[in-house]
């Protein structure tokens, strides 16, 4: 393997690793809220609303039921207003973070629902608000929960980024289609799937440490 090749590798490690996190942020900072208005407003909700609930879980699965492949290619008309291309990793962020949103939210609306009902209903009687029982009870009381599907999350997140590489995203899996899939170069397909094996391994392993970190119990 010579030095073009390690250098590709390298850049495309870059791009797949910054379409991950990237898009991983920007899709925790609508999944999140939304996997918290779910709780809130269930009908066992601090503040229960089933329109609300039934409209925004309607709309979640909407959006979890449509392939990512499809999604890319419905969604290129927005990506190119709001990033001027649909190629490259940037372009690729777009429809991450609408494919991973709907996803997120249903994991923290999961990691939420397993706080014991006994510990909310302890804060409702001290006078707590619904903003201090989600703040201060709910979010740190499913914190273990939350970093493990934080991590799925992210790993869900690079699965789909790989998957990109079919329309030009760039990144580790646009490598592994050009060379391995239309090319034949299977040395290169088996390298990038190893490295991507790797990431996926850390990012759960980094996921789990932080579970353990943030669990009560076992401290």
């Amino acid at each position: 393997m010579d030095q073009q090749v390690v250098n590709m590798i390298l850049v495309g490690i870059g791009e797949t690793l910054y379409m991950t996190f990237f898009s991983s942020f920007l899709a925790y900072l609508f999944g999140l809220p939304m996997g918290i208005i779910l709780v809130v407003t269930d009908k066992d909700g601090v503040k229960p609303c089933q329109p609300v609930q039934q409209i925004l879980g309607f709309l979640i699965n909407i959006f979890r039921s449509i392939p990512f492949v499809i999604l890319l290619i419905m969604v290129i008309p927005l990506t190119r207003a709001i990033v001027g291309t649909t190629l490259g990793p940037t372009a690729v962020v777009v429809p991450l973070v609408i494919a991973a949103a709907p996803y997120i939210a249903r994991v923290v609306e999961s990691s939420l629902k397993e706080v014991d009902a006994g510990v909310i209903e302890a804060a409702k009687s001290m006078g707590a608000s619904s903003w201090q029982i989600v703040y201060k009870v709910l979010l740190p009381e499913s914190k273990p929960s939350l970093f493990v599907g934080g991590a799925l999350a992210v790993t869900t997140v690079l699965s789909y980024s790989a998957m990109s590489g079919f329309v030009g995203g760039g990144g580790l899996g646009d490598i592994a289609i050009r060379y391995g899939y239309y090319r034949y170069q299977t040395n290169i397909m088996l390298i990038t799937v190893a490295i991507l094996v790797i990431i996926v391994q850390i990012i759960q392993e980094a996921g789990m440490k932080m579970a353990r970190g943030g669990d009560k119990r076992i401290r």
